[in-house]
C-alpha cells in the first residue's frame, strides 16, 4: 500500500526520508499560518519559534508537496523520522490533494498531514494568532537546534516561490522580517 505525506513547512524542501515520487499541489479547506512554537528546532522553551500549522478556513487552499513512498521499509522509516520531527505537532489528518485549482476529483485522497491544533491541552506549544509584526519580530530574534527561526521562513518563502504559489501570510511576515532587520543593521 502506498503512503502519501503532504509538507506545508519545513518538508517541502528538506523532507528528510526516502520517497519514490512528489507532486506539487494543494489541499482544501486550509490556510498555513505562523501560529504553532517552536521549542524544539526554531526556539526554545524560554524563547520558542513560530513555525507553520494549519488551520481550517473556509474556501482558502495551502499548497505545498506531497510525497509518496512505496516500499514498506521506507515507510516505516519515514513515520518513525517524523514522530519525532513533528512532535509538537498533536493531530493527523487525512486529507485529498488537488494539483489543478479547476479540478473536482483529488490527485490523490488519504494524504498524511500534521497539524498543529489551536487546543492548548493537547497543543502546549501552540501561540495562536499575532500581528505581522509581533510574528515577524518573534521569528527574527528566535533560534533554535535547528537553527535561526528566520531560516525557516525565508526558506519557506522561497521554496514557494520556486513552486509558484503565492502565499500572503508567509511573504507579509518575510517582509516585515526583513524590514526588522535592515533597521537592526541600520541602527548598530
Amino acid at each position: 500500500m502506498v503512503m502519501w505525506v503532504f509538507g506545508y513547512g519545513s518538508l517541502i524542501w528538506k523532507p528528510g526520508f526516502n520517497y519514490d515520487d512528489r507532486l506539487v499541489g494543494f489541499i482544501k479547506g486550509y490556510r498555513r499560518v505562523f501560529y504553532q512554537g517552536s521549542t524544539d528546532h526554531r526556539g526554545t522553551p524560554e524563547f520558542p519559534g513560530r513555525t507553520a500549522t494549519l488551520e481550517p478556513a473556509e474556501g482558502e487552499v495551502c499548497w505545498g508537496i506531497a510525497y509518496k513512498i512505496t516500499k514498506k521499509e521506507d515507510q516505516e522509516v519515514a513515520l518513525t523520522y517524523l514522530e519525532v520531527r513533528e512532535k509538537q505537532y498533536d493531530k493527523k489528518a487525512y486529507v485529498d490533494l488537488f494539483t489543478e485549482p479547476a479540478a473536482s476529483e483529488p490527485a490523490v485522497s488519504g494524504v498524511l498531514v500534521y497539524i498543529g491544533s489551536p487546543d492548548k491541552k493537547v497543543n502546549e506549544n501552540y501561540l495562536g494568532p499575532a500581528s505581522v509584526e509581533e510574528i515577524a519580530s518573534q521569528i527574527v530574534r528566535a533560534k533554535g537546534p535547528s537553527g535561526p527561526n528566520r531560516d525557516y521562513l525565508f526558506q519557506l518563502e522561497k521554496a514557494l516561490s520556486l513552486l509558484g504559489c503565492e502565499d500572503k501570510h508567509v511573504s507579509d511576515i518575510a517582509k516585515e522580517a526583513r524590514r526588522i532587520l535592515s533597521e537592526e543593521v541600520t541602527i548598530s
